[in-house]
C-alpha cells in the first residue's frame, strides 16, 4: 500500500482540508481512520506517509487511542515513514518522542503570526516567501520539544513547528478552509467565547488570509511529498 496515505482523524470536524486534494492530485489514495470507531494501525511501514490531525482532547488525558497513536509515531520513525502531525498530532509526536505536553498559560485561537527560522526556511517551509507567516491557530496545550528535535518555527508564545528525522510536527493549521472553521465555531464555540474571540474576528473579511493559508499549505505539502519514497 505504498500509494496510500494514512490519515488519522481524532474528531469528525478536523479533516485533511486543503491537503486532501493535494494528495489526490498526486495519485495517492487516502485511508482515513476515525480513532473513536476504527482500528489504529501499528505498522507504519505499509503506508507511503501518515498524517495525524487535530482534536479537542489533550495528550496527557492518557486515552487509549492517543497512546496507540504514539506507538504508531514511534514505529513510523523507526521505519523512516514520513509523518506529519498537525496541532494535536504535533503534540502526540512531541510526547511520543521524548518531549512533554502541558496546558498552555494562554490559548492561541484565531489568526497569529508565526516566525519561521533559518532551519525552517530550508526545510518544510522552503519556498514560503515571508519568514513571518500568518496562520490559523486553535489550541490550549503546548510542549517542551524532545532533545532530538530541530525547531523550525515559533510564535511569540510557543514553539510551533519541528522536525525529528522523517517526522514533522506543526502546531498551527495550514490545512483549514473557511467551511471547516465554521464547523469548529459551532462545536468549539464555548472555548472561543471563554478566550474573548468572536466569530467575526475569525471569519469576516479574511478572504486574503484563507488564500494565503491555502498557498502556504501547497508549499508545505510539496516539501513533505518530497520526503515520500515509493
Amino acid at each position: 500500500m505504498k500509494d496510500v496515505i494514512l490519515s488519522i482523524q481524532n474528531t469528525e470536524i478536523e479533516t485533511l482540508g486543503n491537503l486532501k486534494k493535494l494528495f489526490e492530485a498526486d495519485g495517492y489514495k487516502i485511508k482515513t481512520v476515525n480513532v473513536k470507531r476504527d482500528y489504529i494501525p501499528h505498522n507504519a511501514d505499509q503506508y507511503a506517509a501518515i498524517v495525524i490531525l487535530g482534536g479537542y482532547m489533550s495528550v496527557y488525558e492518557n486515552l487509549s487511542y492517543l497512546n496507540e497513536q504514539q506507538e504508531l509515531i514511534r514505529n513510523a520513525r523507526q521505519h523512516q515513514v514520513p509523518l506529519l502531525g498537525i496541532c494535536l498530532g504535533s503534540q502526540l509526536i512531541a510526547q511520543a518522542l521524548g518531549g512533554r505536553v502541558y496546558k498552555a498559560e494562554k490559548k492561541e485561537i484565531g489568526w497569529f503570526d508565526v516566525a519561521i527560522n533559518n532551519e525552517g526556511m530550508n526545510d518544510i517551509f522552503k519556498g514560503i516567501a515571508n519568514k513571518n507567516m500568518k496562520v490559523f491557530q486553535w489550541h490550549g496545550d503546548t510542549y517542551e520539544l524532545p532533545k532530538s528535535a530541530t525547531l523550525l518555527a515559533s510564535s511569540d508564545l510557543y514553539p510551533q513547528a519541528f522536525r525529528i528525522d522523517t517526522t514533522i510536527g506543526i502546531l498551527f493549521h495550514l490545512e483549514v478552509t473557511s467551511e471547516m472553521i465554521q464547523k469548529w465555531l459551532e462545536s468549539y464555540g464555548p472555548e472561543m467565547n471563554e478566550s474573548g474571540i468572536t466569530a467575526d474576528a475569525i471569519l469576516n473579511g479574511k478572504k486574503a488570509e484563507f488564500e494565503s493559508l491555502a498557498s502556504n499549505c501547497e508549499v508545505v505539502y510539496s516539501n513533505f511529498s518530497k520526503m515520500i519514497t515509493v
